[in-house]
């Protein structure tokens, strides 16, 4: 939510505010938000030029150990000394830190993202002469190359080059020092944009460095950006901008900042993938160039007729307004290894509750509890399931959060155990800027125990938001975390029951008459300014809830919160959405891009406001808005106050029929949404992925992003385009083949499949090889479906075989930690189908059985048998020749028993 609605309900007092805030004109306004050249470090250290660079490597300086390499840089032009530190770390991984030698006072290192401190392993020096070192970096060959002047590092691998840093000799490093030091550039010590002036008394402390990528010619990652999935070059006009922003529904293709940041670029080409991690929690700028942009397929055609020798290339450079260079380049070589590489550093996706994969229903604002109850009550009526209905910010008392409205919501837990008893639940929203008003316990509470942000004179900084004028937590700090938990202590958060749930909004943080809609960077975090932290301010608003949800149980019951701000590490805490866009085809075909460029630096729970969040969608838009929704991994709809309402039942019963169904076949595949949420709890490897993670080999999957596989076995192709009759999907895998999930149509891969539309289609293909299990009785939420049967979907490949997994827990608990879950494998080879037990050691029992397995691509048996502990018996089936689909009826075993069915 942005502050045009704020405006225009606090009246004229505030009408001075609107050249400050955002307009209702429902488009964003640029001019609230700094260019790079409206930035002064940004267009500083974007001032130098390549080649040039001052830096020499003092090799006489070098110290070796077990774990590390030190090296002191100098700058020939200022004298100042930098100190260079290289680690090899576990797993394919080298960090590189670079810090002044003997800066003036701290610089800022980031805390809490990295999970532990990594663990190294050994660096052997191979040579040294007066031009460099070479070490070994132990795996296949694999070697740093430090060249001393000017200063460079290579990373090679036999005889290729696979990353270098400083090649383009742009390493920036402003050193603190005393104003009086020098002649006084404008920015350099104080900053005006706008109305607002930034102090800067630390006077410059920009970093900046360059990585050239040899053979690379697509990159993705460096999230949040309304943009394609394949970063673009910004060599004509600004660097993508990672620094989190309120931006009231912003623009589509292009590098502005959003709501999150995650500093991790992946590169890929068909030999290898990378990443760069650039641990700074600062305001910073990605330039990326390329030697190949712009060229036509004509162009590099000739290049190649011509025997042009020029080797594909991508440059990046990363520019941070303060703190010290602490990077991590993950070297893959696949894609694989490359998640797994960063889950080492900042963790994996927080397992969710099961119930949270369901839909969720929510809008700005869902008006009392008769309107809950009444909502409620049409999902039963039109037979539409759900898991949870939402409340937005009108649900408390005058925005305070953690409290009701007494007169709208003077019962909350009655309307809580309505739902608890139909085993459905509830989220409300709880926001970090807190209502400054001395009747209100909050409040005197953080304002007593010293806990809010500082502004720079000492006193509490005081913003405007939702609620006038508001203070703002320091989530940096431990003290005050745990104090936030606490408040969601049952006795403390009045009215509420353990199916009540959490939604972190405007946790960048989001100030209204703060420069850029955010908090002023001069602000102070006990020692630290606010530049030095400010990415970091919504992780640690969406940990302390996390932690306060998981505390109310006793440590017992999953969280689920959702958060708006994110930054590297976010995962750990729970989900996130792509926040305020609109009711617009663009957006919805965005959403796409978005979430997979999350998906790839680790955060795998992510979702798009279903409908669009402003204005109101056409029919046809929403009906395609939740065929797309459906299948991404957060499923919620949302809308603005002043759209009219949009519950799935009021557009007409062949449209309520539409979303009825796509919402039905999102339960049906819970189990497998499940089962890759483990998968990304375990291995850090995204849910919704992009089809070359799987197909790494095939260019021709390197910048799809109208497409994507959730998992490795179903792929997805949404229609996005209005008025569509048919889509054109690209199915990979030259040897492989395709199932339609409907119709059961078998596609070979390595093509491009026209495949006409109506409006009731939504393309989703099983990749043959594959076994999913899913669960076709529909209850009103997922809890209801808790011990019904299991179909197996076997979909075999072109030598006839298939595997798949089932996992079971709870559904809700941390109990799996204690090893109580069920985890099972399904393999079918040479007319056999088993069931084994990956987890043998683990304890769990479940009521579930297998009513049903369709086998797609069958031959006709004569007979089919299953076999269990309990002996033999024939099972019924029933042949489809035109489609080759054998479907085997009520085999009837338990879905954790062991067991064969062989088709003879």
């Amino acid at each position: 939510m942005c502050c045009w609605f704020f405006l225009r309900r606090m009246g004229p007092v505030l009408l001075l505010w609107v050249a400050v805030c955002l307009s209702g004109s429902w488009a964003v306004d640029k001019g609230n938000f700094k260019t790079c050249d409206q930035s002064a470090f940004c267009k500083r250290q974007r001032a130098m030029k390549p080649g040039e660079s001052p830096y020499r490597a003092l090799l006489e300086t070098m110290e070796l150990t077990n774990t590390r390499l030190t090296l002191q840089l100098i700058n020939d032009n200022n004298k100042v000394r930098l100190l260079l530190e290289l680690y090899r770390l576990q797993g394919n991984i080298t960090r590189v830190k670079i810090n002044e030698l003997k800066p003036l006072k701290p610089r800022y290192e980031v805390p809490d993202v990295l999970i532990r401190e990594p663990p190294t392993e050994p660096l052997s020096l191979l040579s040294q002469d007066e031009n460099g070192v070479v070490l070994s970096l132990g795996a296949e060959s694999q070697r740093v190359i430090v060249s001393a002047r000017p200063f460079r590092l290579d990373i090679v691998e036999g005889r290729d080059v696979l990353m270098s840093l400083n090649s383009r000799g742009l390493l920036g490093f402003e050193h603190l020092r005393m104003q009086e030091e020098e002649k006084v550039e404008d920015g350099m010590w104080e900053e005006t944009f706008k109305t607002h002036t930034d102090s800067k008394p630390s006077g410059p402390s920009a970093v900046s460095l360059d990585f050239s990528l040899p053979g690379v010619e697509h990159v993705y990652g460096i999230p949040e950006h309304g943009d394609s999935l394949k970063l673009k070059t910004t060599d004509s006009g600004d660097p993508y901008r990672l620094y989190n922003l309120d931006v009231f529904q912003y623009e589509l293709y292009n590098p502005m900042a959003l709501y999150g940041s995650v500093p991790v670029m992946l590169s890929h080409n068909a030999r290898r993938t990378m990443g760069i991690f650039w641990l700074n929690a600062a305001e910073t700028w990605v330039d990326i160039s390329s030697n190949t942009a712009g060229k036509t397929v004509f162009g590099k055609m000739l290049d190649y007729v011509q025997g042009s020798s020029e080797t594909p290339q991508t440059d990046v450079r990363w520019i941070s307004e303060s703190g010290i260079i602490d990077v991590f380049l993950m070297l893959g070589p696949t894609p694989r290894d490359v998640f797994s590489q960063y889950a080492s550093l900042t963790g994996t996706q927080a397992f969710p509750p099961l119930a949270s994969l369901g839909y969720h229903q929510c809008r700005w604002n869902y008006n009392d509890q008769e309107d809950v109850r009444s909502v409620d009550a049409g999902f039963d009526e039109h037979d539409i399931p759900y898991d949870f209905i939402w409340l937005d910010i009108e649900h408390t008392d005058g925005k305070r959060y953690f409290t009701w409205d007494p007169h709208k919501f003077a019962s909350p837990k009655e309307m809580l155990q309505g739902l608890q008893d139909k085993k459905r639940k509830m989220v409300a929203i709880v926001d970090p800027h807190i209502k400054v008003d001395t009747n209100y316990k909050i409040h005197n509470e953080i304002r007593s125990r010293g806990f809010y942000v500082k502004n720079k004179d000492g006193g509490d900084y005081e913003g405007w938001c939702w609620p006038g004028s508001a203070g703002y937590p320091d989530f940096t700090r431990p003290d005050m975390r745990a104090w936030w938990a606490s408040q969601f202590a049952y006795d403390q958060y009045e009215g509420t029951m353990e199916n009540l749930y959490t939604w972190n909004d405007m946790n960048e943080p989001s100030v209204f008459n703060g420069p850029e809609v955010t908090m002023h960077k001069d602000a102070m975090h006990e020692s630290w300014e606010h530049r030095d932290v400010h990415n970091l301010y919504g992780l640690y608003v969406h940990r302390a809830t996390a932690e306060g949800l998981i505390e109310r149980s006793g440590g017992v019951e999953r969280p689920f919160v959702l958060t708006r701000a994110f930054f590297a590490g976010s995962q750990r805490y729970g989900a996130v959405w792509t926040g305020d866009n609109a009711a617009e085809w663009d957006h919805l075909k965005i959403s796409i891009p978005m979430c997979l460029s999350l998906g790839l630096v680790g955060i795998s729970f992510c979702g798009a406001d279903v409908g669009g969040f402003f204005k109101s969608p056409s029919t046809e838009l929403l009906v395609r808005w939740y065929q797309t929704g459906a299948y991404q991994p957060f499923f919620r709809a949302h809308a603005h106050l002043d759209t009219p309402r949009r519950e799935p039942w009021l557009f007409g019963p062949e449209n309520t029929a539409l979303i009825r169904e796509v919402i039905r076949q999102r339960y049906t595949f819970l189990p497998y949404w499940y089962q890759l949420f483990y998968l990304a709890y375990q291995t850090g490897e995204p849910v919704m992925r992009p089809l070359w993670v799987e197909y790494p080999q095939d260019p021709a999957t390197f910048a799809l992003d109208d497409e994507f596989l959730l998992g490795r076995d179903l792929l997805v192709h949404p229609v996005t385009e209005e008025g569509a009759r048919g889509v054109t999907a690209y199915l990979p895998g030259k040897h492989e083949v395709w199932f339609d999930i409907h119709t059961f149509q078998k596609h070979n891969g390595g093509q491009n499949l026209y495949i006409p539309v109506t409006m009731s289609s939504i393309p989703v293909f099983q990749r043959g090889g594959s076994i999913i299990p899913r669960k076709l009785r529909v209850r009103r939420s997922s809890t209801c479906m808790e011990h019904d049967p299991y179909t197996l979907y076997v979909a075999l490949d072109n030598r006839r075989t298939a595997e798949g997994e089932l996992y079971i827990d709870d559904g809700h608990t941390f109990n799996y930690e204690k090893k109580e879950l069920m985890h099972r494998k399904f393999s079918f080879a040479n007319g056999v189908l088993s069931s084994v037990d990956l987890e043998p050691n683990a304890q769990f029992t479940t009521k579930s059985w297998v009513e049903r397995i369709i086998i797609l691509g069958a031959s006709k048996p004569s007979m089919v048998t299953l076999k269990t502990a309990d002996g033999e018996n024939q099972l019924e089936f029933d042949f489809d020749a035109s489609m080759s689909v054998l479907t085997i009826r009520k085999p009837g075993m338990n879905a954790g028993a062991d067991w064969t069915v062989t088709l003879q």
